[in-house]
Order: structure tokens, then sequence, then C-alpha cells
């Protein structure tokens, strides 16, 4: 990619590539042409840092971003602008950044697996061409990092305190890129969906920025029935289901009669069995007639693909971790806990969990050289400090989760806020039925139905690394935005 612009640096002393910290207040900005659905494309590229200030209006940590500006176009300051996180908690954004909506992504092959010689392609399905984005890495992710020394780590490490101070980050943010007048939506993958409810919660209720969309990518359950966010017991065995039967389905293991279906007819099926059946034979617990217990397990086994006989081991509360164990271990393979198509190798055939996760050794392979690469000769930031593609954040607070009450009230209060759900049907940490049954909870009136959506998807939590679904998701935000922003002069109300 060709810069045609001078780069220019914000920043008082010098070049900080010398050092191993970075400036709490830095800019770089570059400029770039790319064609996106045919059409070209110019934008200007700024990455750098914007402080987090304590009560006394001092900088106590410096959160890094990249901010992709449409440059080619009227009306700037009206555009859609979509403010996006990652998960973990501890996970930098590096992983829609460089795969999903941005103007670049990685040099993998159709199927999302690493390919060398590693690094960055145009990615022709980003978003950029109807919205400007920013992606952010919270504090100890990415480049982020704290620099006073004497700040107190419960500042950032904690569900609520995560979403106050960023809440305030973007804030200072949209004021000084001068965007109070756009569209606004959040995006957030895994932990990043806990993340950005809280936030559109908060944003309205303490900074009166008003959202016109959230989009949960692959997302965890949220503070919906419990103020963990952990849903457990009848409900969470049942729900694990039609998980089991996405990966029995893609690696040839139901019965032929199943196995001759479409995916999505078989997961009909599996669905309706969970919700209108299994649950309510898991909740009888012990007392459960022997014949109904037997009977369950036996249609567990043809929608899992594994033996009755380990179901009932289990009480018909079959863990995923010994799921991926177990569905291949004839083969002497295991699957992949983010995305069950991918196959691992452990010591021995015996045990009740992988070794590792086959999916997440097989990305950090691919992303951790291309991001490295990519701000440095693409993005021309040039630093010593090392990208966190997983940064030290705990202990974390879990306390007191009410995002998903947080997101509801918000929709409540927002007559114009969206949310749509992606998933990846071949998910086992964040299931695509989990994210179901969230959007299911999260109206119990059922009257804001209309503004939540849910998007399937044949690949895994990063569902974006699948070239088609790459670009259907992408297709799918468009849709999204169109859909949530409002016709002009149409007002907000009920």
């Amino acid at each position: 990619m060709k810069l045609r612009a001078l780069i220019f640096v914000l920043i008082a002393g010098g070049l900080w590539a010398q050092s191993r910290s970075l400036p709490a207040d830095t800019t770089v900005v570059t400029h770039h042409k790319t064609t996106i659905k045919g059409k070209k494309v110019e934008y200007k590229a700024t990455t750098g840092t914007q402080p987090v200030w304590n009560d006394a209006g001092h900088p106590i940590a410096a959160v890094h971003y990249t901010y992709y500006e449409r440059t080619d176009v009227k009306k700037q300051n009206t555009r859609p602008i979509m403010i996006s996180f990652n998960g973990g908690p501890g996970s930098g954004s590096v992983w829609m950044h460089l795969a999903y909506t941005g103007p670049m992504i990685l040099n993998v092959d159709d199927e999302g697996y690493p390919v060398q010689p590693y690094g960055v392609k145009k990615n022709p399905y980003s978003i950029l061409d109807v919205a400007d984005i920013v992606f952010v890495n919270p504090v100890n992710t990415g480049y982020s990092r704290i620099v006073d020394k004497d700040a107190k780590k419960e500042t950032f490490f904690g569900v609520n305190a995560d979403i106050k101070y960023l809440a305030e980050w973007i804030n200072t943010f949209i004021q000084r890129v001068n965007r109070w007048e756009s569209p606004k939506y959040l995006i957030g993958e895994s932990y990043g969906t806990t993340r950005v409810s809280g936030l559109a919660g908060a944003l309205q209720g303490r900074q009166w920025m008003y959202l016109n969309g959230v989009i949960l990518v692959s997302p965890t359950e949220l503070g919906i029935d419990s103020g963990s966010g952990r849903r457990a017991g009848p409900v969470g065995a049942a729900l694990r289901v039609p998980y089991f039967t996405a990966a029995a389905w893609y690696h040839k293991k139901l019965p032929a009669d199943l196995q001759r279906k479409d995916l999505l007819d078989v997961l009909e099926e599996s669905e309706n069995y969970a919700v209108n059946e299994l649950m309510a034979v898991i909740a009888k617990g012990g007392f459960v007639d022997e014949k109904e217990r037997d009977e369950a397990a036996a249609q567990m086994a043809r929608y899992s693909g594994i033996s009755k006989e380990s179901i009932l081991s289990y009480n018909l509360d079959v863990p995923t971790s010994f799921y991926w164990k177990e569905l291949l271990r004839d083969e002497g393979f295991t699957v992949g806990r983010l995305d069950s198509r991918y196959k691992g190798i452990d010591k021995t055939k015996g045990g009740t969990r992988p070794d590792f996760n086959s999916e997440l050794t097989s990305w950090l392979h691919s992303f951790t050289p291309a991001i490295n690469y990519y701000y440095k000769n693409v993005l021309n930031f040039k630093t010593d400090v090392k990208y966190n593609m997983f940064g030290p954040v705990r202990p974390w607070d879990s306390s007191n989760n009410n995002t998903g009450e947080n997101l509801r009230l918000a929709m409540a209060q927002n007559p114009y806020l969206h949310t749509m759900i992606q998933s990846g049907y071949y998910d086992g940490a964040t299931k695509y039925f989990d994210a179901k049954y969230t959007m299911w909870r999260l109206d119990p009136s059922g009257k804001m139905k209309d503004r939540l959506s849910f998007k399937g998807y044949r690949s895994g939590h990063m569902m974006y690394l699948r070239k088609e679904d790459l670009r259907l998701s992408n297709e799918d935000i468009r849709e999204f935005i169109k859909k949530s922003t409002p016709k002009k002069g149409a007002p907000a109300k009920y």
C-alpha cells in the first residue's frame, strides 16, 4: 500500500521508539486507498494514544486506538461511526481490526487457516464505505498501558470499572474528532459484548450520548438472569446441545438421516428438542423417571454424536470441555473450543479435556506477526512497547454484572437504538444458541423485538475468518446500519 501523505506526529519530545513506554497523548496519521465492493475508497488512518485522566485531571493511562475515516465523501461529520472492542477481558482489538470490519485483513486461506508468508491484504468487504471505525485497546491490551505508577488497578480491571473509564474516554474521543452529529454504533466481540452492553447504558446515562446500534459478536451470556452472567443448571445444560449438533454435523458424526439434512434444518430440530423437552427432563434432577432419563440420553446422543453412556455418566449435563475431547476421540483428535472445525492432537487419547485450544494456536499463528508488521510498516507507528494480544488484567472484578439489563434499559429509553447478534454455529465457548436465548431474555416484554435481530454463520467464534462469512457478516452490518439510521427528521418516540 502506497502512502501519499507525510506522517505527522503530535508529541512533545522526539521518537518514542527509543523508550519502552508510550506518552499518554500521541497521534500518527497516514493516507490510503482501497477498493470495497468494487468501488474505490480513500481514507485516513489515525493511530496513537489518548489519555485516561483521574479526578485531578492528570493522565493515569494511555489508551491506544486506530481510527479510520473515509476522506472522499461530503458531510464527514454526519457519517455513521462505529467504536469497536474485543474481549477477554484482556484481549487487544487486533481480532476484529485485522480480520473483520477494517480496511486490511490477514493473509489467510478461504477457511481462515494461516498461510505463509504472513501479512495483510486489502479487505474488499470492509464497512468503511458506509461508516468510519475506531478500534480501541482497553488498558493493558494492545499498546495501551497504565502511565501513573500510583494509579490503582481497580480503576480499570472490572466489569463496571472498565465501563466507567471507557465511557469517559469515548466522550473525549467523540469531542476530539467532532462526531457528535454522527449516528453512533458500538460493536464488541466475546467479552467485548459485555463491555458494549454496559457502555450503551453508561454512555446514555452518564455521558448523554445516545446510540443508534449495538452489535454483539459471539456474545457472552451478559448479566441478565444472574449477576454473574454465568448460565448453569438445566438451562445451561440444554442450551449446549444445539452446539453439539453443529459440531457433530460438521465432522459427520450424526446418524445418517440427520447427516443428510442441511445444517440449519438439523439445528432447528435440535433447538426445539433442547427447549421444549430436554430442559424439563434435566430440571427434575435425580427424581426424574429412569425411563425418561434414558430416553433423553438417547436423544442427546442422536443430536450430539457421542455415546448415550457418556451422556448418562454426566447425568445429562455434559461439559463442553469433555465434548471437545470426546467427539473425535476414536480418530485420535480433539476439536477446538472457539471453533470446533479445528482439530488438535493430544499426548494421550484418554482424558476429559483437550491439552490445548487448537483454534487459538492457529489464530495466534496468523494474527501476531500481522499486527506487529501492520503498525510498523503500514501505519508507521513505531515503538518498542509490546503489542499485548492478551494483557495482564487480573484480578478482574466480575461482581454486579448488570450489563444485559443496562442494554435493555438503554433500548427502552432510546427508540432509535437497535441491537444485532452475530454468532458462529461451531463456537463452543460463546455458543450460538446461548446467544439466541440471551436475545429472547433481553426483552421479556416483547415490545422491542422488532429492534433485536440474530444472524448465524457456518463457522466459529471469529466467523469472519472464513471468506464467505466475512462477506455475509459485513453485509449484515451494512443492512443493520441502514435499518437503524432513521430517515431525516424522524422523531425518537414510541
